[in-house]
């Protein structure tokens, strides 16, 4: 496959707006993915025919059974277990809204890949986190979109429960910087560092050590997991990167605590639409103002409460299901503009096949008895 325009920054980062999905699924298409995935979209009929069809009389439920999005993928490399969650927002997009004929490749790791020059042969490579020295294409991160796909269809961490479990008010909560996570990154070392030299400020801790084991000595030791909700018991929320860019941010940013972010060379696909000062309070890459900003926010609560108002409604407006289907709608669109070659089935790609219908059968079109009453 030839290489494709990059998209700009602009439009991946940038506020997106679309109508209301349409539910009618007008042609078959065909999407391919490969791990550095790649995704490919091609109509089997023309909406010439589609016309003509309807206007031969076809009835809604043929058309329904008959014209339907499909999905091939190829995948390569030997860690391709993160392929599922391709799979699972192809597919549910392919359920609900028409495509274009599209072939990319999907990165299936955290880091973003494309580091060569625009004026060399750029690859279309979707990838779930960007950076300020990578050209990947930035698509919402498979822990937002699944938990998008899965919100109410079982207990987990989405922006719906997080809406729901963001007490105290607050008054009532902690004035205290709070986090927990891994060893990922060393300036998650020197946070935990700094919670101990200043336990008045900053509650901070390790609950699992993978990247800096020889120095659990140091910074240990371990603590319980705490449950995400129980995090919005403290007014300060600290978002610091791990391996990329921190994918909690999303959740840190719809409870009703004020998110500290850490500067960063790392973004999630909504970071463009960020200000700091008004969604979040900044903080130096090397936290060397945290004290300061949480003293700041001490001294200064109706404005810290402003800013954890603002971040709140933008993630909860932003950030929800419909703004993520929306994003990827948009995104697909945009960039099947930017294609110079034409999409095709590739040797060796297999059949991303729907789920069935046998848990939650379908009645709609089947006809009903007559209720005399």
């Amino acid at each position: 496959m030839r290489a494709v325009t990059a998209l700009s920054p602009a439009l991946l980062c940038g506020r997106l707006t679309c109508t209301a999905l349409s539910l009618s699924l007008r042609l078959k298409v065909i999407c391919l993915i490969l791990p550095t995935l790649t995704l490919i979209v091609t109509p089997r009929r023309s909406h010439s025919d589609l016309v003509k069809d309807k206007a031969s009389a076809i009835t809604p439920s043929k058309i329904t059974s008959f014209y339907f999005l499909k999905i091939y993928v190829r995948t390569f490399g030997e860690h391709v277990g993160f392929r599922i969650f391709m799979d699972a927002i192809l597919l549910s997009l392919t359920r609900k809204v028409w495509l274009p004929d599209i072939e990319f490749f999907v990165n299936l790791g955290d880091w973003p890949l494309e580091k060569r020059k625009p004026t060399d042969n750029i690859h279309p490579i979707f990838s779930w986190c960007g950076s300020n020295n990578t050209r990947d294409i930035v698509m919402p991160t498979y822990d937002l979109t699944e938990s998008v796909l899965e919100t109410m269809g079982r207990v987990s961490l989405d922006m719906m429960s997080v809406q729901a479990n963001s007490w105290p008010p607050w008054p009532d909560k902690n004035a205290t910087a709070f986090w927990r996570g891994r060893d990922s990154r060393q300036e998650r070392l020197e946070l935990v560092k700094l919670s101990r030299a200043h336990p008045d400020m900053i509650d901070a801790a390790f609950t699992n050590f993978f990247f800096f084991k020889h120095d659990e000595s140091l910074y240990g030791p371990l603590v319980k997991h705490v449950s995400f909700f129980d995090f919005f018991k403290y007014k300060y929320q600290i978002n610091i990167d791990g391996t990329v860019a921190a994918y909690r941010l999303p959740y840190l940013l719809a409870g009703d605590s004020v998110v500290f972010k850490q500067d960063s060379g790392y973004y999630e696909h909504f970071y463009g639409e960020l200000r700091p000062w008004e969604h979040y309070i900044p903080v130096r890459a090397d936290l060397g103002d945290l004290l300061d900003k949480i003293q700041w926010a001490r001294d200064h609560d109706e404005e810290a409460k402003k800013i954890a108002l603002t971040g709140q409604q933008f993630a909860r407006s932003r950030l929800t299901g419909d703004g993520v289907f929306c994003y990827y709608y948009k995104l697909f669109q945009e960039y099947a503009k930017l294609q110079i070659t034409k999409p095709a089935v590739r040797e060796d790609m297999e059949l991303v096949e729907q789920p069935t219908d046998d848990l939650f059968p379908c009645t709609c079109l089947r006809k009903r008895a007559k209720d005399e009453l």
